[in-house]
């Protein structure tokens, strides 16, 4: 048992432990009230290396900033994030630069992502001259072939520009631009959605190619729960800034626990009726201000009883890697 525990540990790439996000803003009366936002609320995750982790949920929910603080883009309110064993955020100068070229990220948008006055071959080239590393303007070149063929472009499109590429074809130079520097972990924060259907199944397989070839670990975000049940080896589920349920990908979408996982499983439309039983949700119970100490899934839960009114669930264990915050999937 301990071998197996020193191997889990040696495989993990990403940890958070009570990572909490909070925002800040003036309103009332002469703006002196503050109002706090909890995007992020104790969060407590682990990405395995060459794992994929889905992280799933609402607009609105906290993902894609619970994204920038892995990626060293915003600093937390409290907790701690590890990468490779050690806390980001006690790095020297040169550790950041480290850490910077081994955490990249596939934005949603390919066209506003890539800068219209630089070809592609200057986009994905950029990096080497950010890194100022001491390599040939021949070698650059071939380097940047290299990473345009890998991802399905070909010399023909080095010198052309954002706007006289397809909308999948912009996303391949963002992959192309994202694997250049060899990096560890990739967010991909919902890479597909603004693509085609046809067109998104391709950029799909051209991840996993590229996780087998290149040994690439993923936090994919989406509100997807179809291309997350495709790609993702894990599931986390994000309810108002805090995981709600976790695990693999097959337990939560064959048996979810959380009455939220249950609801947005509802509601994915499935070939010959195959999908997760309806969800049938009670009134929302608009009278019900939110408070600390309680459930914040209760003004929506249709099982709610008076121990989520007075009692905040927290992640249990329910099964070996299934973990649910709820009183009553515990059972």
């Amino acid at each position: 048992m301990l071998e197996m525990d020193m191997n889990r540990d040696r495989n993990l790439l990403v940890e958070t432990r009570g990572l909490k996000k909070y925002f800040y803003q003036s309103g009332g009366q002469f703006w002196k009230k503050v109002i706090q936002i909890k995007a992020v609320d104790d969060v407590s995750l682990e990405i395995r290396a060459g794992e994929t982790l889905g992280l799933v949920g609402e607009s609105g929910c906290g993902k894609s900033t619970l994204a920038r603080l892995v990626m060293g883009l915003e600093k937390p309110t409290a907790g701690e994030i590890s990468f490779a064993g050690k806390n980001i955020h006690s790095h020297s100068k040169e550790e950041w630069r480290e850490f910077r070229s081994k955490v990249q990220i596939i934005f949603q948008d390919p066209y506003a992502s890539l800068n219209p006055r630089r070809t592609a071959g200057q986009t994905v080239g950029e990096p080497f001259h950010i890194r100022k590393r001491r390599l040939s303007k021949q070698d650059i070149d071939r380097h940047i072939e290299g990473m345009l063929k890998i991802v399905g472009l070909g010399p023909e499109h080095h010198s052309r520009y954002p706007h006289e590429f397809s909308g999948g074809q912009r996303q391949r130079i963002g992959i192309a631009r994202a694997i250049s520097v060899q990096p560890t972990l990739i967010v991909a924060d919902e890479p597909v959605s603004a693509l085609d259907v046809s067109v998104q199944a391709q950029i799909l397989n051209l991840l996993k190619d590229l996780q087998d070839n290149l040994r690439l670990t993923y936090l994919f975000i989406s509100h997807n729960l179809g291309v997350v049940r495709h790609m993702s080896d894990r599931v986390a589920v994000m309810y108002l800034g805090r995981i709600v349920e976790t695990g693999f990908n097959e337990d939560i979408f064959r048996s979810p626990r959380h009455p939220y996982t249950r609801l947005l499983l509802s509601a994915v439309l499935e070939p010959h009726g195959k999908g997760w039983e309806k969800t049938i949700m009670g009134e929302e119970k608009k009278n019900v201000v939110p408070r600390p100490g309680m459930c914040r899934f209760y003004p929506r839960c249709p099982n709610a009883d008076a121990r989520c009114l007075l009692e905040e669930p927290h992640l249990v264990s329910v099964e070996q890697g299934h973990e649910v915050a709820c009183h009553l999937g515990c059972n």
